[in-house]
C-alpha cells in the first residue's frame, strides 16, 4: 500500500521537476554561461506567478498571461543588471536588492495580498496537479516535456546566433571579449534579462500546477535551481557534451531532485526538515567532483 502511494506521487514529482526545470534552465545562463552569481530568481519567480495569476484571474487567455510573465521577468533582470553595469553594485548584491524590491512589488501586483487562489475549475489553465495521472494530452506531464524541448531547442538556436555567441564569450572571458569588441556590459544585461524572464516563465507555470500564487513561493528557489544545475552536471557531465544536452541535464537534474525528495518524504521525513535536506544535496553534489577529483583519480593513476 505504501510502495502504491509512493508510486501515485511520482507523476505530480516528475511534472514539479520539470517546471524547476525549466526555472533551473533560465539560472543555468548566469550561473554558467554568464558565470555570474544572480539572486533575483527568488523574487523574479514569484512575480511570474503573481503575473499570471492575476492576468489569468481577470479574464485574460493564459497564453497571454506566460507572455507577460515572461515580460516581467525580463525587466526585474533588466533591473539588476543596471545595479550592477550602470551603478557598479557587485553582481551578487545587484540580485539582493532587486529581490528585496520584488517582494512589495508582488504584493502590489497580487493587490496587497500575500497569495491569490487559482481553481481549475474557474479558470482554464495550462497545467494543474489534478491531471498529473491523467493519459493524454492534458496531463501537465506531456505539455511540460513540449515547454521544455521548445525552450532548449530556441536557445539552442539562440546561443548559435552571432548576439548568442558574443554572450558566452562575455561568460567566457571578459577581457577577451571586450578586446574583440563585444560590449560586455549590454551582454550581461542582456544575459540577466533572458534568465529572468525564463524563470518568471517557470513561476506562471508553478502558479498554475499549484493552484496558487503566493508572494513566497520563491524562497529558496536558488537553492534548488543550483541543484538541479548541478546534479544534471555530476550525473550527466560526461555523456552530454553538446549546448542543446547540456541544457536537457538541467532538466533532468530538477526530475532527479524532485524524485529524491518525494521518496525521503515517503520514508517519514518531516516536511518542516525539506530545507535541510536541500542544503544537504546540494552540498553532496557540490562535493562530488572535488571528491571524485581528489581521491579517485590518484587511485586510478596509482593503479
Amino acid at each position: 500500500m505504501e510502495i502504491v502511494k509512493l508510486f501515485n506521487a511520482m507523476p505530480g514529482a516528475v511534472a514539479q521537476g520539470m517546471i524547476w526545470g525549466l526555472m533551473a534552465i533560465g539560472l543555468y545562463i548566469t550561473y554558467r554561461i554568464l558565470e555570474v552569481s544572480d539572486l533575483t530568481v527568488d523574487g523574479s519567480i514569484a512575480t511570474g506567478g503573481a503575473v499570471a495569476a492575476m492576468l489569468i484571474i481577470n479574464g485574460w487567455n493564459v497564453w497571454v498571461a506566460l507572455l507577460a510573465a515572461f515580460v516581467v521577468g525580463m525587466l526585474a533582470g533588466l533591473v539588476t543588471g543596471l545595479f550592477h553595469t550602470f551603478c557598479g553594485i557587485p553582481a551578487i548584491l545587484s540580485g539582493i536588492l532587486t529581490q528585496l524590491a520584488l517582494y512589495s512589488v508582488n504584493l502590489r501586483i497580487m493587490g496587497n495580498k500575500a497569495n491569490v487562489a487559482l481553481s481549475v475549475n474557474k479558470y482554464g489553465l495550462l497545467v494543474t496537479s489534478r491531471n498529473s495521472r491523467v493519459v493524454g494530452l492534458q496531463n501537465p506531464i506531456v505539455i511540460l516535456v513540449l515547454f521544455t524541448a521548445a525552450l532548449i531547442l530556441v536557445l539552442y538556436w539562440f546561443f548559435g546566433t552571432e548576439l548568442g555567441c558574443s554572450l558566452r564569450a562575455t561568460g567566457a572571458n571578459r577581457a577577451m571579449a571586450r578586446a574583440q569588441g563585444i560590449n560586455t556590459s549590454t551582454n550581461t544585461v542582456l544575459g540577466l534579462m533572458l534568465s529572468n524572464g525564463i524563470v518568471a516563465l517557470a513561476g506562471a507555470l508553478l502558479a498554475q500546477f499549484q493552484g496558487f500564487a503566493d508572494v513566497g513561493m520563491g524562497r529558496g528557489a536558488i537553492v534548488i535551481g543550483l541543484a538541479a544545475v548541478i546534479i544534471g552536471e555530476v550525473v550527466f557531465g560526461k555523456i552530454f557534451h553538446n549546448f542543446g544536452l547540456k541544457l536537457l541535464a538541467v532538466s533532468l537534474g530538477a526530475i532527479l531532485y524532485y524524485l529524491v525528495i518525494q521518496v525521503v518524504l515517503w520514508l517519514g521525513l518531516n516536511t518542516n526538515d525539506l530545507k535541510l535536506l536541500t542544503a544537504l544535496v546540494v552540498a553532496i553534489f557540490l562535493a562530488t567532483p572535488h571528491w571524485r577529483a581528489k581521491y579517485f583519480s590518484k587511485k586510478k593513476g596509482g593503479a
